[in-house]
């Protein structure tokens, strides 16, 4: 019998529960057609990438040496993509980034894989907040760190501060961030991120070593508050960022996004080295050249994130209608109500005999409630939502 990684073998072999329901959704509109299921399962962007890019994709193609395009860049990313991502920041937020701030990376789940990478020693503890992105999970422990995950507030999925900082500890490494999260939507405000980063400084000086902050931030773009989103290093020096243009340029399947790590932060060279080396240990050397160039000269335009809003302003108020409790989301494009019944694995197989498909919450740390991904055609939502009525009248 071969000898294997047990660890990878029962990753392989459990796969996500959202990618359960959408190849279930995959295999049954294959019976009963597509327009037929009412797939809610996974984040896929369903309003298409701006015209920018669709024209800047064609111009280098028809233009550009295609030895160079589709060539290797540097590891860390083309030099010019890299100075154009910090140009932009800088624009925005007031900062003074260069091209050596950034590791360019295969979408926000590599950015992740190499920070934690970089970060983790033997017996390191990394902390976020329930509800979070189920892979997080797989990321710290393929590293050899431990997860400790601080319970829901599940009035609005806002930071329990009494909860976070008993779970502090001197083994503690870093904290997770995911602000607009997956799968709440919840969005925190700079005075939440202000006290985050007070207890983080406090801590840090106990401890006699760095927390690092690290923000997950694929859904920056996607905010429905009227307050701006806070700029996280601009109120914690030893922050760092992963991003991804999956959901703000409709372009998951492209595979590009990058590692910001500001010059303020503690030991800058070695953290950088340390990125770098991870991405090269872990084989992300040279995220996609041509969506490199791509992302960078697109990264002022956004895809028509209005669509989602309208999305979510249906389901909203169309389920609490019905019975739902649902917190109302500040951006991204998920909803995250309770389940009609203590069990949300049941309550959305219950909701298969419709041909809904829902996600329940037990692997995002949060039991009890379900995940509904409203980046789908509006027409979707409005098809659906007597579906949904007659799933919830099963519970009056």
């Amino acid at each position: 019998m071969a000898r294997l990684s047990e660890q990878m073998i029962a990753l392989g072999s459990d796969r996500s529960e959202i990618r359960e329901a959408f190849e279930y959704g995959k295999k049954r509109a294959a019976i009963v057609g597509p327009e037929n299921v009412f797939d809610f399962s996974i984040g896929n962007p369903s309003v298409p990438a701006p015209e920018l890019v669709g024209t800047l994709i064609q111009q280098l193609v028809q233009d550009e040496d295609p030895v160079l395009l589709h060539g290797y860049t540097s590891a860390q990313g083309d030099l010019a993509a890299r100075e154009a991502l910090a140009n932009n920041l800088n624009l925005r937020f007031g900062t003074a980034y260069d091209a050596d701030c950034f590791y360019l990376t295969a979408g926000a789940a590599a950015a992740l894989c190499c920070v934690l990478a970089a970060m983790s020693c033997p017996g390191d503890e990394f902390l976020t907040f329930a509800p979070y992105f189920p892979e997080y999970k797989v990321f710290i422990e393929s590293v050899g760190g431990k997860l400790v995950v601080v319970p829901a507030e599940i009035e609005a999925f806002q930071i329990d501060f009494a909860a976070f900082e008993a779970r502090l500890s001197p083994q503690t490494k870093a904290v997770i961030i995911n602000s607009p999260n997956n799968p709440s939507g919840a969005v925190y405000s700079p005075e939440t991120i202000s006290k985050l980063s007070e207890i983080l400084v406090r801590k840090s000086q106990e401890y006699g070593h760095v927390i690092y902050l690290i923000s997950d931030e694929p859904y920056r773009e996607i905010i429905y508050t009227d307050t701006a989103l806070p700029w996280i290093p601009s109120y914690y020096n030893n922050t760092l960022v992963c991003y991804s243009f999956s959901k703000s340029l409709s372009l998951p399947g492209a595979r590009i996004g990058y590692v910001l790590i500001p010059k303020e932060v503690e030991d800058f060279d070695l953290v950088y080295a340390a990125v770098c080396g991870a991405g090269r240990s872990l084989g992300y050397v040279c995220a996609p050249s041509l969506f490199q160039r791509v992302a960078a000269l697109c990264s002022h335009e956004t895809s028509d994130l209005s669509i989602y809003r309208r999305n979510r302003d249906i389901l909203v108020q169309s389920l609490r209608e019905m019975g739902f409790y649902c917190a109302e989301p500040g951006g991204a494009f998920y909803l995250f109500p309770r389940s009609l019944e203590p069990d949300a694995k049941a309550f959305c197989e219950r909701a298969k005999k419709y041909d809904l498909l829902l996600v329940p919450s037990d692997s995002f740390g949060c039991p009890g409630h379900i995940r509904i991904s409203y980046c789908v055609p509006t027409e979707r939502i409005e098809r659906a939502l007597p579906k949904f009525r007659q799933l919830a009248e099963e519970y009056r």
